[in-house]
């Protein structure tokens, strides 16, 4: 077999503001020869998150930012095309975190820091496990099982409700028996978050102001809050929250690409007042028990309880545009890059 040539996209320089295409670079290079232990892994999708934004800021983090020139971190899925390391062989499908790139040589040295791992495409397709069984559906479900503590008849509202996320936190909140609201971003998310996902009502942020509409969608407040997005629609949510109330912070999208200090909640004391918890989720910590999550999850989709939704954009050339439909409320379900056919 030729050797086949590594197209990489690299992060040329820390953005200011909301990336683009000068914050990248592209690189083509040979693949090298594979060492004992190494495996080489073709990239068939990659998922594209809001976290990524936050990864090429320089300082502390829960994880390192990417090195200026250096390949752009991302998670993907792909097939193994050549391998010396005896857990893996060729042909077999696999999840981790591949990078922007067509090619991954992952050494046996990187194979638990990349958290390479075979994925069983019976439980799902390529782009489900970059969405419900993959990052995002683990967050969801750790976010919500471990923080959010829920109880059947609680009220759980969850932003960023057709994001990659927030599908899975409103669906499995439908099936433990809660009473869930969304938030998204025009008519047309919310009409299918209500009609396809089950929610029992949407609030569309663009419609009007957001406290008009948790007023009328949670009568009796809100019990549960998942945080997808930060800014204006946690401070509205705040004032609607009941005692003892859980605010899992998953996320802040609205804030990722300001210029000026990040805004926290002004209506914090609301916590305080009604004897509230907010506590953030990250989604590694709990990366030894991905495996109860996802049999629980693949149950769901196998008999039908769950959908998931992918916005699948075809051209790893095309990644700086694409990027950006994260941060523009562009991008309709879980937001994948195609890279090659499977």
């Amino acid at each position: 077999m030729a050797t086949p040539t590594n197209h990489q996209i690299r992060l040329a320089a820390r953005p200011v503001g909301m990336p683009t295409r000068d914050n990248w670079r592209v690189t083509d290079e040979p693949v090298p020869a594979l060492a004992d232990g190494d495996v080489l892994v073709k990239t068939l999708a990659l998922s594209l998150d809001p976290a990524m934004r936050g990864w090429m800021n320089e300082g502390k983090s829960y994880i390192p930012p990417v090195g200026l020139g250096d390949v752009m971190r991302a998670g993907g899925v792909g097939v193994v095309i050549g391998s010396k390391n005896p857990a893996f062989r060729e042909g077999d499908h696999v999840s981790g975190s591949l990078g922007v790139q067509t090619h991954c040589l992952v050494p046996a040295a990187d194979v638990r820091r990349t958290g390479l791992a075979k994925i069983d495409t019976a439980a799902g397709t390529l782009t489900q496990w970059l969405n419900v069984l993959g990052m995002p559906g683990m967050t969801g479900y750790f976010g919500l099982m471990d923080v959010g503590q829920p109880k059947a008849g609680e009220t759980l509202v969850v932003s960023g409700a057709a994001g990659a996320v927030g599908q899975t936190v409103g669906q499995l909140g439908k099936i433990l028996g809660l009473r869930t609201v969304g938030i998204a971003g025009g008519k047309a998310k919310c009409d299918w978050v209500v009609n396809e996902l089950g929610f029992d009502a949407c609030v569309d942020y663009k419609a009007g102001p957001i406290k008009d509409g948790l007023r009328q969608a949670c009568p009796d407040g809100v019990d549960i809050y998942f945080d997808n997005v930060g800014g204006d629609i946690l401070d509205a949510v705040l004032t609607r929250i009941n005692r003892k109330a859980r605010i899992v912070i998953c996320g802040a999208i609205s804030q990722y690409n300001n210029t000026t200090p990040v805004k926290g909640p002004s209506n914090y004391m609301s916590l305080l007042v009604n004897r509230a918890r907010m506590e953030g989720i990250v989604v590694f910590d709990y990366a030894d028990r991905y495996p109860v999550a996802i049999k629980e999850l693949s149950g769901y989709l196998r008999d039908g309880r769950m959908k998931s939704k992918e916005d699948i954009v075809d051209g790893i050339d095309t990644f700086p545009e694409t990027l950006l439909k994260l941060f523009n409320g562009e991008n309709f379900g879980k937001l994948v890059l195609k890279v090659a056919d499977a």
